[in-house]
């Protein structure tokens, strides 16, 4: 692909400039839903989500090209919009609001708290987004915006006549998905994971990895830098942190030894990844600083210049005083629901101005992160971690504690992650957006639109996958972030105490990182140490990483001996497979959930341990073959 992505884009205008009609408005709303449960269920499972762009957009021109021969690229650009906000949304969520579970606040998912934190959240991501887009999007040389520039070039594709074939590699990644999901979670045929421990000298020695063709995919699009930073991660925590703090107690057996490396991590080693993911916001934070002011800048411009009429499509935003008034009305909604938490109205006042503030800074945080490495790669778990650290610290000094001072920092956390959640994905998609010719602010109007229908099913999903799809905490359904906030929210409030020797040797751990990144970013090496993936790492379960780490070794295998600029192109049908599998086991598991909710339980074969075992292995052999098979590139002489 040539370097100048936009002159080489423009080359290849669109056949129409038809964006928004009924058509694209009725899929945008149905795909938003859709992504929204699937990235629901795999941000519970593996701690971080993907970008539904690509997805969405082949599905977008895959439809459109069956039943409306007339449709154009930027009616698919449109739909996908609106989809990958449904997305972006989820991520913000599922974060945060099973933390509400987690502390004990509820015992099941309140509808309408679910349903404002999104709607307010999400909408505020999109209109603090706005301002910042001359700076990180049009003027920003810097950002290469990964994910955007390869969504473009899958709509490019699709004007050339190549859905026919990235249709086909989306329903064949779905199938694989789903039916791993159906022998796993439904007929109980194989294992969720393959994992083992052992205990020598009371020391205990884990390795594992979870049997999910969707991590491998994780892994796949994040390719193998990150891949192999999330592993280097985990293993510091599981292979290094678990057997230097030892505890194992002899004679559980591997099963035991299993539950007993969990209960380490959970309760001690990952403390360590939180203290290195707050060094990383902060870090993140001092680096965007110039962007920020900018912004700031533009916003005030735009609201006291007059509007210029004569001011290009692919030019224009929402205007300034929309997005005041309907900022005034999400501070309404946020007040509301602080007072709500809290019944005082000091607190409500802090807490709704810790949440703007905050919510503001870290959509510029969002932003340059997704521009450095993509939508799917952005650190919004520190963001949030430095939002609880703050918020519960404020609160604290404010002498706010118990549950009503737990709450209100969970409140101030949901609202933060879901503005930099969506402020993020929005970027993504108005890069794509200014490289296939389409208008900012029409893209602007269907992200509002995924964002709102959106939020109303964000709940629902939560409380089928927490009756039914194993309970959110447990290993079927860790979520980790909400895991970490709760115990955050928990020592700031009083009810429980904090690891601070912990937290403080990850942060010292996140400075000698920053410091080894800095030197291979200036003797130039392909290779870097980006400090959120290791964080990341650190405080998940071991099997995600593992099978992550394949997915990533895939895409290098591919792509080691072509150029950089080629990378996207080389790749690009292992994306869309990839893509498939993650949706076809995600909406599966959300399937399976509803069935059991209609009584319909999983089905157990009672087949004796050792053949599950032997079919899991199987199995997990074959999902690599099909990888390996299904994301090999064209010839070059064909591409």
């Amino acid at each position: 692909m040539p370097d100048n992505l936009s002159e080489k884009f423009a080359d290849s205008p669109s056949k129409s400039t038809a964006e928004i009609t009924v058509r694209v408005v009725v899929l945008g709303l149905i795909l938003s839903v859709v992504m929204g449960a699937a990235n629901v269920y795999v941000g519970l499972k593996a701690g971080m989500t993907v970008s539904a762009s690509i997805p969405a957009a082949v599905m977008a021109m895959l439809l459109f090209r069956l039943f409306f021969k007339n449709s154009t690229t930027l009616e698919a650009n449109q739909v996908q919009t609106c989809a990958s906000a449904g997305e972006s949304l989820a991520a913000g969520i599922i974060f945060t609001m099973p933390a509400m579970i987690l502390i004990g606040y509820w015992t099941e998912f309140d509808y309408w708290t679910v349903t404002l934190v999104a709607f307010t959240g999400g909408l505020l991501g999109i209109l603090f987004m706005i301002p910042m887009r001359k700076v990180f999007v049009v003027d920003n040389e810097e950002l290469k915006y990964p994910e955007g520039v390869a969504c473009a070039a899958v709509l490019r594709a699709g004007e050339a006549g190549e859905e026919d074939e990235a249709g086909k590699r989306l329903l064949i990644g779905g199938v694989l998905g789903g039916l791993v999901k159906v022998f796993g979670g439904f007929l109980g045929l194989i294992h969720g994971s393959l994992e083992t421990a052992g205990i020598a000298g009371s020391r205990i020695f884990y390795f594992g990895g979870d049997l999910s063709p969707m991590l491998i995919a994780v892994g796949f699009i994040v390719r193998l830098n990150v891949a192999i930073l999330i592993f280097i991660g985990g293993a510091m925590a599981w292979l290094i942190g678990i057997p230097l703090l030892g505890g194992g107690l002899i004679g559980d057996g591997v099963d035991g030894a299993v539950d007993q490396a969990y209960g380490i991590w959970s309760g001690q080693v990952r403390y360590v990844g939180v203290g290195a993911m707050v060094v990383g916001g902060f870090s993140a934070l001092i680096a965007v600083r110039h962007g920020l002011v900018a912004a700031i800048a533009h916003l005030w411009n735009g609201m006291t210049a007059e509007r210029d009429l004569t001011q290009a499509d692919t030019e224009r935003d929402i205007p300034s005083w929309a997005i005041l008034t309907l900022g005034m009305l999400c501070v309404g909604l946020l007040a509301m629901m602080n007072y709500w938490f809290t019944n005082n109205v000091a607190i409500t006042v802090l807490s709704t101005i810790v949440m703007l503030v905050m919510g503001f800074f870290f959509t510029a945080v969002a932003n340059f992160i997704v521009g450095l490495v993509g939508n799917s790669n952005s650190p919004v778990s520190g963001m949030t971690i430095t939002a609880v650290l703050v918020a519960g610290g404020l609160l604290y000094l404010a002498n706010y504690t118990g549950m009503d001072g737990m709450v209100a920092t969970l409140g101030i956390a949901a609202i933060v992650c879901c503005v930099a959640c969506t402020s993020g994905d929005v970027c993504n998609d108005l890069k794509t957006g200014s490289l296939v010719g389409a208008s900012p602010f029409r893209q602007q109007m269907m992200q509002i639109a995924g964002v709102t229908v959106a939020a109303f099913v964000m709940a629902p999903v939560l409380t089928l996958l927490h009756e039914h799809g194993g309970g959110i905490g447990s290993k079927e359904l860790s979520a980790p972030q909400a895991g970490l906030f709760a115990s955050l929210a928990k020592g700031f409030a009083g009810e429980g105490e904090l690891p601070w020797k912990l937290i403080g040797i990850g942060a010292g751990l996140g400075v000698a990182i920053l410091l080894i990144d800095e030197a291979l970013k200036r003797s130039g090496a392909k290779f870097r140490a980006h400090l959120m993936p290791i964080a990341v790492g650190m405080y998940l379960p071991f099997g995600l990483a593992t099978p992550i780490l394949i997915g990533g070794l895939i895409a290098h295998f591919y792509s080691k001996d072509k150029p950089v600029q080629e990378h996207d192109t080389v790749l690009h049908r292992g994306v869309l497979f990839s893509s498939g599998v993650i949706a076809g086991e995600a909406l599966t598991a959300v399937g399976i959930a509803g069935l059991a909710a209609f009584g319909i339980q999983s089905l157990q074969l009672g087949l004796s341990p050792g053949l599950v075992t032997g079919l899991s292995c199987l199995a997990a052999a074959l999902i690599v073959i099909v990888f390996v098979v299904m994301a090999k590139p064209l010839p070059q002489n064909k591409r």
